[in-house]
């Protein structure tokens, strides 16, 4: 089977590559799989694309996807751990002795990733997570829980290694938005966008801003 990726060094705007249309995708965040060879529709597990009542999956602007990365969606998938059985059987309706079986499928809710958000290759999320604008998943991690905004999470189960910013310089971060920006501002910005002086970006916000 061809490999949808022509290079391991370039990846692909998720714009160009998703057809499911509970994809949901913002402005030039991309997928690099090269190394598991599909496009970014079959990151995403479980997510029909022919139906309108599932959870969708959302994706903010500049997010940075790495091969192999799974957002694992559909709920419990039918999966019940609070019941005497786990098993599914009211999906198998053509074996006569499950007839009785109740549906068990639970929503999770949208799964949502922010803005300016990196994920590692072959990090996984699950069902109804919510990541933070600026978050940093480690390669290989479990995202279990929410991760909050300019946050480093690793490991399994995913939990913070540490903030990106000191607390203060996150909160300007989310009041600038700065991928919200028209391109004109975020060409005068891009110096300072390549570099790690929240506060001097702070100010040039606030001069174009006023």
């Amino acid at each position: 089977m061809k490999n949808y990726f022509e290079s391991p060094f370039r990846g692909k705007l998720l714009s160009e590559q998703v057809t499911n249309p509970n994809i949901v995708v913002g402005e030039y965040s991309y997928y690099s799989g090269y190394y598991h060879g599909h496009s970014f529709d079959d990151c995403a597990r479980y997510l029909p694309p022919d139906r309108n009542d599932v959870d969708k999956l959302i994706i903010g602007s500049y997010c940075s996807i790495g091969s192999g990365a799974a957002f694992i969606m559909c709920g419990n998938q039918g999966h019940r751990h609070d019941w005497i059985s786990s098993f599914p059987f009211f999906y198998m309706q053509e074996e006569p002795a499950f007839h009785g079986s109740i549906n068990a499928y639970e929503a999770a809710g949208d799964t949502v990733v922010g803005n300016d958000v990196w994920i590692g290759a072959e990090a996984m999320v699950m069902p109804g997570v919510k990541i933070g604008h600026g978050a940093v998943i480690g390669s290989r991690a479990l995202v279990t829980k929410d991760v909050a905004p300019y946050t480093i999470v690793g490991g399994n189960p995913a939990k913070e290694i540490r903030k990106r910013f000191p607390g203060e310089e996150i909160q300007l971060l989310l009041e600038m938005e700065w991928w919200n920006w028209p391109k004109s501002l975020l060409e005068q910005a891009m110096p300072l966008l390549c570099d790690g002086n929240v506060k001097a970006l702070y100010d040039f916000f606030l001069k174009h801003h006023s």
